[in-house]
């Protein structure tokens, strides 16, 4: 059994590997429409991070996820604009002031350590 599943397994990893590598060589990135694509969401990518950013206020965290949620959810079903519902929020902004509203909606923030996260799995 193993005369089989070896050598056959090796060649489907070589495979894989293979069309991974051209995939990547053929691949096409548009930033600009990458970055529509995460505007058309109105926000709600940064739903977490404003978990956590008013669980840091002194929020509990599970009052702030239901909170969050129920934005989030209300944005969704009624295609608003997360971002200026939880502006909105007197719940929200006692704890976050528009500042640090405007620091939990960066995108530089989460990409931040984009370039150390690829050099180090790259070894670059």
């Amino acid at each position: 059994m193993e005369r089989v599943i070896f050598p056959d397994s090796t060649i489907l990893a070589d495979y894989l590997l293979a069309k991974t590598t051209d995939l990547i060589d053929r691949l096409l990135v548009y930033p600009e429409r990458m970055k529509k694509n995460l505007e058309s969401t109105g926000g709600l990518i940064f739903s977490g991070q404003l978990l956590l950013d008013l669980a840091e206020a002194g929020m509990l965290r599970e009052d702030a996820y239901r909170l969050v949620q129920s934005h989030a959810m209300r944005s969704w079903k009624e295609d608003l604009v997360f971002r200026d519902e939880v502006a909105k929020d007197e719940k929200i902004t006692a704890l976050l002031s528009p500042e640090k509203l405007a620091k939990t909606f960066d995108y530089t923030r989460q990409l931040g350590n984009v370039d150390a996260i690829f050099t180090r799995v790259l070894g670059s």
